[in-house]
C-alpha cells in the first residue's frame, strides 16, 4: 500500500502541477467543441487516474493500478512541447538588436564651425535632435539619418541596399539609398558633416525593425498535422468508450454469460471502457511530430543547418516559390578582378625590360602598378586589385612615401617606381595628366565596374572588377526548377547587374526585380502569398530582414548580417547556397516521417481499440485490462520513436544518392560555354605572362 500511495501522490502531483495547464486547456477545448491534442491527453490521463484510483481504494475489484501511465503520458507530451518552445524562442528574435548597429556616441558640433575636431563634443546618439550637425570620421558608423553638409566620402551601405560597392556622398545630397538616410552605414575614408534628420528608433533601421515585427506578428495559417485530426479522433474514442460501457453493462453478460467470470457487469463495463480510453491514449500521436522534428533539427545542426522548429520544417517541405537576394546570396558579396585590358605588351630582345622604357604595358605590369597605389586604401575595389596582384605572385611595388592622395568616389594617385600612377575613373586619371587614350572603344561587361590606370600621361590599361557569382548558385537554381519550384531574383542593385546574375544562374529575366527597397521586397512577398504560393526568401543582409520575416520561410545564408539570421527560419551556417537543397530535402524527409508516425499511431488505435473493447472476449475468453492497454500504448510510442530515429539513415542514404548523381550524371543543359563561365567566375582573373 505504501508503494501504491507513493504512486498515487506522484500521479496527483503530475496532474495538478506540470500537467495542470495542459489538462485545463484540453477540457476548455472540449467544452468549446474544438478538441485538440490536449483534450486527448487530458482524457487519457484522467481516465487512467480514475481507474487506478478505483483499483487502489476498492481492492476487492481485483484491478491493477497503473498510476505510472498518466505520469509517463504527461512527461512525454511536455517534453515535446519543451523542445518546440525552445525552438520558438530561438526563432522569435529580439529585433531591437538591429539598433545596436547604431553607435552609442556621436560627435556633435557645438559652435557650427566647419567641422573642426576641437568644436565637437561626444554625446549619446539617443540625445541627438533634428537639425543637429555631427562629425563622422573614417571608419565610424553613421549615428543618425541625415544630409551631408560638408566633406566628401564613400559609404558602405551594402547591408541596406544590397549594392556591393560603396556609395559616394557629397554635400547637399540626401544621405540615404531610399531618399531619406541610413544610420548604421559605415563611413569609409573621408570626414563628413551630417545634419540630423532622424535618430534612434525613427531612423531607417527603426523602419526595418517595425516591418519585421509586423511580419512576425502575422502567423502563417499552417496547423499541426496531428491537431487537424485529433478532434475527430477524440470524439470517436469517446463515443467508442461510451458504447463499450453501455454494451457490456446492459447486454454483454446476457449475450456472453461466459464473461461473468471477469466480474460484475458494471465492473467489467467500466474496466473495458477505460481500456478503450487508455489504449487510445495519444502518446504515439503526441510523439509523432516532436520526435521526428528533434531528429531532423539535430541532423540539420550536424550539417550546418539551423532549423527553428517543426512548423518551419512543415512549411519548407511545401514551398513552391523561392525568392533570392542577389548580393551576398547568389553572389559572394566581395568584388574581384575579372579582366585587365591593355594595348598589348611588345617585348624586345630583353625578356625583362626596364619598366621605364615600356610604353605598351602588359597586364601584369598594369596590375602591379595599380596595386602599388591601392595598397594604401581600404576601398573594396582597391583590395580586389591588391588581391589579384598577390594571386599572380607580383612583387608589390610600394608607393613613394608622401605621394599618395585619394578622392572618395573618384580614385587614388601615387608615385610608384618613379612613375605617376593614377587609378580610378576616366575623369580622375585625365585630371592627373593622362592625355593619350589608346582605347577607342570600351568593351562592355555586365555586372562589372571599370577602373582606369594611368601611367604618367598614358592610359596604360583598364581593370574590370566584378562581384563573383557563387559557384553552386546555378546548380541550386536548376535543382529547384527541376523540382517544379519557381525562382525569383529580388535585388536592390542596378538592372544590368541583376539581370546578368540571373542569366548566369538560370533565372528568367521576367522573374527579376531590381532596384527594390526593403518595404518593396516585403510587398512583393505578400503578392506572391496572395496568389496562394508557399514562399521561401533567401537573403543575407539587413535589407532582407523584412522580406525574410514576411515569407513563410526565411533563409539566411552564412549567418547573414545580424537581423537577417535573427528573423530567418533557417540559417545556412556553412555559407554554402547548396545547403538550401539539403534543408529542403531534410524538411521533406522529416515531414514524411511525421506522417508515417501518425499513420502508425492511428493504425495501432484502429487495431487496438476494438481489442480493448472486448472483441476477443467471445473468441478467446480474454480481455485487455487497463494496465495491459497502458503497456501497449507504451509500445506504440516506442514504434514511433524508432521510426523517427531511422530518419538519420534515410537522410544519409539520400545524400549519398545525390552525391553519386552529381558525380556520374551530366546535366544535358550544362554545355561547354556554361562550364567555362562557371570556371571564370570561380577563378575570375588569370593574366597572360
Amino acid at each position: 500500500m505504501h508503494s501504491t500511495g507513493f504512486h498515487l501522490s506522484l500521479c496527483l502531483f503530475t496532474l495538478l502541477g506540470p500537467g495542470r495547464q495542459l489538462l485545463v486547456d484540453g477540457l476548455k477545448s472540449l467544452v468549446r467543441g474544438a478538441p485538440n491534442m490536449n483534450t486527448l491527453v487530458g482524457l487519457g490521463a484522467l481516465s487512467s487516474f480514475a481507474v487506478s484510483s478505483l483499483a487502489a481504494f476498492i481492492p476487492k475489484l481485483g484491478w491493477k493500478t497503473f498510476f505510472e501511465e498518466p505520469v509517463m503520458l504527461i512527461a512525454f507530451v511536455l517534453l515535446g512541447r519543451n523542445l518546440e518552445q525552445r525552438a520558438k524562442i530561438r526563432a522569435t528574435s529580439d529585433m531591437t538588436g538591429l539598433l545596436s548597429l547604431l553607435p552609442a556616441k556621436a560627435r556633435l558640433m557645438v559652435n557650427g564651425d566647419a567641422g573642426e575636431l576641437d568644436s565637437t563634443v561626444e554625446v549619446p546618439s539617443s540625445s541627438l535632435s533634428v537639425g543637429d550637425q555631427i562629425i563622422v570620421l573614417p571608419g565610424d558608423r553613421i549615428p543618425a539619418d541625415g544630409i551631408v553638409r560638408a566633406g566628401r566620402s564613400t559609404v558602405d551601405e551594402s547591408s541596406f541596399t544590397g549594392e556591393a560597392l560603396p556609395v559616394t556622398k557629397l554635400p547637399g545630397v540626401l544621405y540615404d539609398f531610399t531618399g531619406r538616410s541610413a544610420a548604421g552605414s559605415i563611413n569609409l575614408n573621408g570626414k563628413i558633416t551630417v545634419e540630423v534628420q532622424r535618430q534612434g528608433g525613427e531612423t531607417a533601421i527603426g523602419d526595418i525593425v517595425r516591418l519585421v515585427e509586423e511580419a512576425q506578428a502575422r502567423e502563417a495559417p499552417v496547423q499541426r498535422l496531428a491537431d487537424k485530426v485529433a478532434g475527430h479522433f477524440t470524439y470517436g474514442v469517446m463515443a467508442l468508450s461510451a458504447a463499450t460501457f453501455m454494451f457490456w453493462n446492459l447486454f454483454g453478460m446476457r449475450i456472453l454469460p461466459a464473461a461473468l467470470h471477469q466480474g460484475a457487469p458494471l465492473s467489467l463495463a467500466l474496466q473495458l471502457s477505460c481500456s478503450v480510453l487508455v489504449i487510445a491514449c495519444p502518446c504515439a500521436l503526441g510523439l509523432a511530430t516532436p520526435t521526428a522534428v528533434l531528429v531532423g533539427t539535430s541532423l540539420g545542426a550536424t550539417r550546418g543547418l539551423l532549423l527553428r522548429g517543426g512548423s518551419i520544417l512543415e512549411k519548407f517541405s511545401m514551398v513552391n516559390t523561392v525568392v533570392f537576394d542577389k548580393t551576398g546570396t547568389l553572389t559572394i558579396g566581395r568584388p574581384s578582378v575579372t579582366k585587365v585590358v591593355t594595348q598589348g605588351y611588345q617585348a624586345d630582345t630583353d625578356p625583362q625590360p626596364d619598366l621605364a622604357s615600356v610604353r605598351n604595358w602588359s597586364e601584369v605590369d598594369v596590375l602591379k602598378l595599380a596595386a602599388g597605389v591601392e595598397s594604401n586604401t581600404i576601398h573594396p575595389i582597391g583590395k580586389a586589385i591588391v588581391e589579384a596582384a598577390h594571386a599572380l605572385n607580383c612583387s608589390n611595388v610600394k608607393a613613394a612615401e608622401g605621394t599618395f592622395i585619394e578622392e572618395p568616389g573618384s580614385g587614388a594617385m601615387a608615385t610608384v617606381d618613379e612613375k605617376k600612377v593614377s587609378v580610378g575613373t576616366l575623369e580622375w586619371v585625365k585630371r592627373h595628366g593622362v592625355k593619350n587614350n589608346p582605347f577607342q572603344e570600351l568593351e562592355e561587361f555586365k555586372n562589372q565596374s571599370v577602373v582606369y590606370v594611368g601611367v604618367d600621361d598614358i592610359l596604360a590599361g583598364i581593370i574590370y572588377v566584378e562581384d563573383q557569382i557563387r559557384e553552386d548558385a546555378r546548380h541550386v537554381v536548376k535543382s529547384l526548377t527541376n523540382q517544379g519550384i519557381i525562382t525569383y531574383l529580388l535585388s536592390g542593385d542596378k538592372k544590368n547587374a541583376a539581370e546578368y546574375v540571373a542569366s548566369i544562374v538560370g533565372i528568367p529575366k521576367e522573374r527579376v526585380l531590381y532596384g527594390v527597397k526593403p518595404d518593396e521586397k516585403k510587398k512583393f512577398i505578400h503578392r506572391l502569398q496572395e496568389d496562394q504560393n508557399i514562399v521561401a526568401m533567401v537573403g543575407d543582409g539587413i535589407n532582407d530582414a523584412a522580406a525574410l520575416a514576411s515569407s513563410h520561410v526565411g533563409v539566411a545564408i552564412g549567418g547573414g548580417v545580424g537581423a537577417a539570421s535573427e528573423v530567418s527560419s533557417i540559417v545556412l551556417m556553412h555559407n554554402k547556397l547548396s545547403q538550401l537543397l539539403d534543408a529542403l530535402e531534410l524538411s521533406r524527409l522529416t515531414m514524411k516521417t511525421v506522417k508515417q508516425n501518425l499513420w502508425w499511431a492511428f493504425a495501432y488505435n484502429i487495431v487496438g481499440i476494438p481489442i480493448a473493447a472486448g472483441t476477443l472476449l467471445p473468441v478467446t475468453g480474454t480481455m485487455l485490462s487497463p494496465s495491459i492497454a497502458g503497456a501497449l500504448m507504451g509500445l506504440s510510442s516506442i514504434g514511433v520513436m524508432t521510426n523517427s530515429l531511422l530518419l538519420r539513415f534515410k537522410f544519409a542514404t539520400k545524400q549519398r544518392e545525390i552525391f553519386k548523381s552529381s558525380l556520374y550524371i551530366k546535366p544535358p543543359s550544362d554545355n561547354d560555354d556554361t562550364r567555362e563561365e562557371n570556371k571564370r567566375l570561380q577563378h575570375p582573373y588569370t593574366a597572360s605572362r
